[in-house]
């Protein structure tokens, strides 16, 4: 048995759809889904199509450096969503994993106030995560395989970054 969960695109195809029905299964209709970049994005343009959600909205946060390496707190990025676009909204929150919910606690808090209800959906959601997401496609205490973060980078924009 691996020590990594290993997600294809064919099965995050599988993942998404399957999460999606439990959100219409729910009865929970979106007016909007919240994506954590960069992951999330995968997961909410799935979402989107299968709930039929168009209004899309991205939230940029900065967790993880590298495997299993991490920024002491998560920090949003510009641009932040505008209160504004938000108000009175049913928003579902969409990311790759709850690991250990800071990044997910984060969006929900940001939300609070904000909005009429907001509820999480991730593709996989770990047993430390401060978050217990209301869906998750699967558990797991293991590092993850993502097909979009699997493969290194074809270019380094951050050596070019810290170079200037």
């Amino acid at each position: 048995m691996s020590d990594r969960e290993e997600l294809s695109w064919e099965l995050f195809g599988s993942a998404s759809r399957e999460l999606a029905e439990q959100v219409a299964k729910d009865g929970f209709e979106p007016d909007l889904i919240l994506s954590i970049a960069r992951g999330g994005l995968f997961v909410a343009g799935a979402l989107g199509y299968a709930l039929d959600v168009k209004n899309l909205h991205v939230m940029n946060v900065e967790f993880y450096t590298g495997v299993d390496q991490r920024l002491d707190l998560p920090v949003m990025l510009p641009p932040v969503p505008q209160a504004v676009d938000l108000a009175g909204a049913h928003v579902l929150v969409a990311d790759d994993v709850a690991d250990t919910g800071a990044t997910l606690k984060l969006v929900r808090d940001f939300c609070a106030g904000k909005v009429a209800e907001v509820r999480c959906a991730v593709v996989y959601q770990k047993p430390r995560s401060e978050v217990d997401c209301e869906y998750v496609w699967k558990r797991t205490d293991r590092w993850i395989n993502f097909p979009w973060s699997v493969q290194p980078p074809v270019t380094s924009r951050a050596a070019r970054v810290l170079d200037a």
